[in-house]
């Protein structure tokens, strides 16, 4: 009989749930708005435990820093009151299995790169846009934490730009300050007087979308000359805007990169909103087959 991983990804609007194979297949889905900050892990209880009969092993995903006790280090206000929170601890005790705790960017790196579309690069980089920017570096399908958790934070970097727009963390001029969902949405409202969402912003080929995009690619350049990957893969909600976002996101990646990482394919992601609950559950089943039950690092 086929193994299977609980899986659980908690975003800042909703959490889902499901049922992962070690192939990657997702075998079920269930999903719920977010709470607020102490309603959370109760969601995801509700959610989780009738599935737990048919697992081994549990694997969730969170927004926020994870350490290598799979508690909330920190986290930004995309998720309100969460710091602290003894996710792993608490998973276990009520859900009855070995678990495994990372942040959501990560384990939509871990999906990319065991299962989707950076499968065939040794070393990766793996970007999501929505409503926050977060990303993976990943090694043989592996993802690299680093010492604290905060490895691969790409939309704290700072953007080569000097408006003073405040970032979800509190710090000013961060990427995601100017190419997240919420970022190009207020960008359009400050410049037309129209507050649209961004699916329609889209639809229009609003030009704030380009510059948006260009002062990503230009943070991503500088993230490629650092690490020099196979491959970057480009997720999240705001990548499904398509051409009119990674059309100017492209070539300014290309301006700003040297000669070897600029031939780095830029990459649509293939696992699309699953990505999170699909590396959730493989590391969760990497973890059991290693013999160990932490935090992911």
């Amino acid at each position: 009989m086929t193994s299977l991983a609980l899986a659980v990804d908690i975003g800042g609007t909703k959490i889902a749930a499901g049922l992962v194979a070690a192939d990657g297949t997702l075998v079920e889905r269930r999903r719920t708005a977010t709470p607020a900050g102490p309603s959370i892990l109760p969601a995801v209880f509700e959610l989780a435990l009738p599935l737990t009969h048919r697992a081994v092993a549990c694997g969730i995903a969170t927004a926020g820093t994870v350490d290598r006790l799979g508690r909330i280090a920190s986290s930004t206000d995309l998720l309100t009151g969460w710091a602290g929170t003894d996710v792993k601890g608490t998973a276990e005790r009520t859900l009855r299995l070995p678990g495994v705790v990372l942040n959501d960017c990560h384990a939509a790196g871990v999906a990319e790169a065991r299962v989707g579309a950076a499968r065939d690069a040794r070393l990766a980089l793996v970007v999501a846009v929505g409503t926050g920017i977060g990303g993976a570096v990943c090694v043989d399908g592996r993802v690299q934490a680093g010492v604290t958790g905060t490895a691969g934070s790409i939309g704290h970097l700072p953007a080569p730009a000097n408006t003073g727009a405040r970032c979800s963390c509190g710090a000013l001029d961060h990427i995601e300050a100017h190419a997240a969902g919420p970022a190009i949405e207020r960008a359009h409202l400050r410049a037309t007087g129209q507050a649209l969402p961004l699916a329609e912003i889209g639809r229009l080929g609003s030009p704030v979308i380009a510059e948006a995009a260009a002062l990503l690619g230009r943070v991503l350049a500088g993230a490629a000359n650092l690490i020099d990957p196979d491959a970057i893969v480009i997720a999240g909600g705001v990548s499904m805007l398509g051409s009119v976002l990674l059309g100017p996101l492209e070539a300014a990646y290309r301006a700003e990169t040297l000669p070897g990482p600029s031939a780095a394919p830029l990459l649509p992601a293939a696992l699309g909103e699953d990505a999170g609950l699909v590396g959730a559950g493989l590391e969760a089943l990497s973890h059991l087959e290693n013999g160990s039950s932490c935090a992911a690092s």
